[in-house]
């Protein structure tokens, strides 16, 4: 009798010595490739790939909250010199964050319109104040979730497969993962042009306009890769070195001027307006052709996020990363309180009729009583780093 009852015993070893192997593939997260990021350590280096590419790389909440405490656990660890983030898919570093699941949460009043924001700052953030060198391969498209990977980073990689771009206007947003930081300490007043138009940069035109550090071709981003594994306890001055090699190395477009070179005057001098009336009536005086173009562009914009952005510039300009991040957070809640986010990506996302219709409809309705509102601190809501 007793025989009977143990010969099941041996078929279970193998089950449960499945369930332990499951488990431990649960935790090193590296392994499943199926997994939408992938988090991995290879020599000195701590590896993140975000691995959506049939969304374009499209940043989740899921995935924030797995980069987070893993870029905090690097930081920690003295076997980490560097970390390096890329993309899968050779179409998108990271087209953005997942805005058609923070439209559909807003619709009904569900929290993730506040923490998808909240978790994606802070993480934003830890970038930004990250104690290991921070490599971002910003191969193919670079915009809005995905430039908040990038550019808070110590090294920013481009290719000639790079297409950066903060189009959130377009969408009844502002340019934000600490946008209101970056895109004001550009070169003359190509942030601000970047931030009203969408304009989209390609290429080297991404490390001329100082958006990237370095251009490398992304053929040769294996190559580098490994190479940055490989460094023996690297300093940053190392990868630097390392990744100035690269970039010397690489040809591609090397002779072609920046595609911006010959409308710099005209946009330092029409984006430094003090309104959003006024750069509409500085462009329309001007009358050129650049000049046109940018004013066609700018009357397809929300008018409300136009002059909440030309203001989140003019007040990030001299404030530190931090202030930015909470000062954003505010503006993203009143977007979402508002009409014009929800009408954008139904527009552009989800209709994709490119028909949007604003309230208000025009600059001139856009009051500054209500841009000051949007700017106004959450109390215990607020975000705090």
């Amino acid at each position: 009798m007793a025989a009977r009852v143990l010969r099941p015993l041996p078929r279970l070893n193998p089950f449960n010595r499945l369930q332990v192997i499951l488990q431990h593939l649960k935790m090193s997260k590296s392994t499943d490739s199926t997994a939408d990021v992938l988090l991995e350590k290879r020599g000195g280096a701590g590896i993140i790939t975000l691995n959506r590419p049939k969304v374009l790389n499209a940043l989740s909440f899921p995935m924030i909250q797995q980069i987070y405490p893993q870029i905090k656990t690097w930081e920690q660890d003295p076997e980490t010199f560097l970390i390096i983030i890329k993309g899968t898919g050779g179409k998108a570093f990271c087209a953005g964050g997942d805005i058609i699941a923070i439209s559909d949460a807003g619709k009904v009043g569900d929290r993730l319109t506040q923490d998808f924001f909240r978790e994606e700052y802070i993480l934003n953030n830890a970038i930004g104040t990250c104690k290991k060198p921070y490599v971002a391969l910003i191969d193919g498209i670079t915009m809005g979730g995905g430039v908040g990977l990038s550019v808070h980073g110590h090294f920013r990689v481009a290719t000639e497969r790079t297409l950066f771009a903060m189009p959130e206007t377009a969408i009844g947003l502002f340019p934000d993962v600490g946008g209101g930081y970056f895109l004001p300490r550009l070169p003359g007043k190509i942030g601000c042009f970047l931030a009203l138009t969408g304009f989209r940069l390609k290429g080297r035109d991404v490390l001329k306009a100082g958006v990237a550090t370095h251009f490398v071709e992304s053929e040769k981003l294996p190559a580098l890769e490994k190479d940055l594994i490989a460094l023996k306890s690297p300093s940053t001055e190392n990868i630097a070195d390392l990744l100035n090699s690269y970039h010397m190395k690489s040809k591609v477009d090397q002779e072609k001027e920046f595609v911006l070179e010959q409308h710099m005057e005209k946009i330092n001098s029409l984006f430094s307006a003090n309104s959003m009336e006024e750069i509409v009536k500085k462009l329309k005086q001007d009358g050129s052709p650049f000049a046109i173009k940018q004013l066609e562009t700018i009357n397809k914009m929300s008018p409300t996020s136009l002059k909440i952005t030309l203001r989140q510039l003019k007040e990030g300009a001299s404030m530190s990363l931090q202030e930015v991040l909470t000062m954003e957070y505010r503006l993203t809640q009143a977007c979402m309180r508002g009409h014009d986010f929800y009408e954008g990506v139904r527009a552009v996302l989800i209709d994709k009729d490119q028909s949007p219709r604003w309230k208000p409809a025009a600059l001139e309705e856009v009051s500054d009583e209500f841009v000051d509102a949007c700017f106004k601190p959450l109390g215990n809501n607020d975000l705090k780093l």
